[in-house]
């Protein structure tokens, strides 16, 4: 399986929506947990590495240059 690429700042889109309405998430925190934040309502949430790769679709927002992992 190819190992999804994802940056600091990139708006992802999630599996699930957010209770709020919307699946697309900005990534705010990188280490071995992730922190995502709502583009809807703001709310932050704070998972582990593992969880969101396996609920991340795809990357619709690169927050610019190279992504790094």
């Amino acid at each position: 399986m190819e190992r999804k690429v994802f940056g600091l700042g990139d708006i992802v889109l999630m599996k699930k929506p957010h209770p709020c309405g919307t699946n697309e998430m900005e990534i705010i925190r990188m280490g071995m947990d992730i922190r995502i934040k709502c583009t809807g309502c703001h709310h932050s949430v704070l998972i582990p590495r593992a969880k969101f790769e396996k609920n991340m679709k795809k990357v619709l927002r690169s927050a610019g240059g190279e992504n790094h992992e």
